[in-house]
């Protein structure tokens, strides 16, 4: 647990399952609550880290080793942490953050081969031992998160265009980290926007009754 007044989740998942739109609609139900929170996503919520996010995903033609990639991840999670996490969790908010610790595990540790164990302890470096409360892994087949991005006519980032098959192997190490990890919860991210929301706010309401479930009267 994160060992502060307030409640860390994150959300997961590969290409094209909707982590962004359900993060932004999470973020709405909070605030038709009046629950204190913020929302930001990673790599990126500093101004360093979005500076690095531009070269991690932007600039399709730079070439870099897998170490280079990792430790630029690294690096943005750890403003990241300092300048958003900590003091959204200092002041008691939810801190919802669309992508942390669990993609780094599987893009760079399984997707390029750099192992888990290393890439684990270079990240515990990077966030000082803040860990999420809860991860949501939105799971969704890989066809069918790349036809949703060719309708809505998104272009692929440096990342995303290693190809379905670099994708299928994160898929993979999304479902087999969720299966490991008692923090972590396997999500469905079939059928239309409402539905998957739905399930996310009832997952959040059984799993933390305070501070997501209504209050009576």
């Amino acid at each position: 647990m994160s060992r502060t007044p307030g409640l860390f989740i994150v959300l997961e998942g590969g290409e094209g399952v909707g982590k962004t739109t359900q993060a932004r609609r999470l973020a709405d139900w909070m605030q038709s609550r009046g629950i204190p929170h913020t929302l930001a996503r990673e790599p990126g919520g500093t101004r360093v880290g979005e500076a690095i996010r531009s070269v991690l995903l932007d600039q399709k033609e730079l070439s870099m080793p897998s170490e280079t990639e990792l430790l630029l991840m690294l690096a943005a999670r750890a403003a990241f942490v300092q300048e958003v996490v900590r003091p959204a969790l200092e002041a008691g908010e939810v801190m919802l953050s669309d992508r942390f610790e669990c993609s780094t595990f599987v893009y760079q540790g399984l997707g390029r081969g750099l192992g888990l164990d290393r890439v684990r302890e270079m990240n515990t470096f990077a966030t000082g031992g803040v860990t999420p409360d809860l991860t949501l892994v939105l799971d969704l087949p890989t066809q069918v998160a790349l036809r949703r991005q060719a309708v809505a006519g998104k272009v692929a980032d440096r990342i995303e265009g290693e190809g379905a098959s670099f994708l299928e192997r994160v898929g993979e190490g999304y479902r087999t980290l969720a299966a490991e990890d008692p923090r972590a919860v396997l999500v469905d991210a079939q059928g239309d926007p409402d539905q998957v929301q739905l399930r996310l706010q009832g997952l959040l309401t059984e799993r933390f009754p305070e501070p997501f479930r209504p209050s009576q009267g």
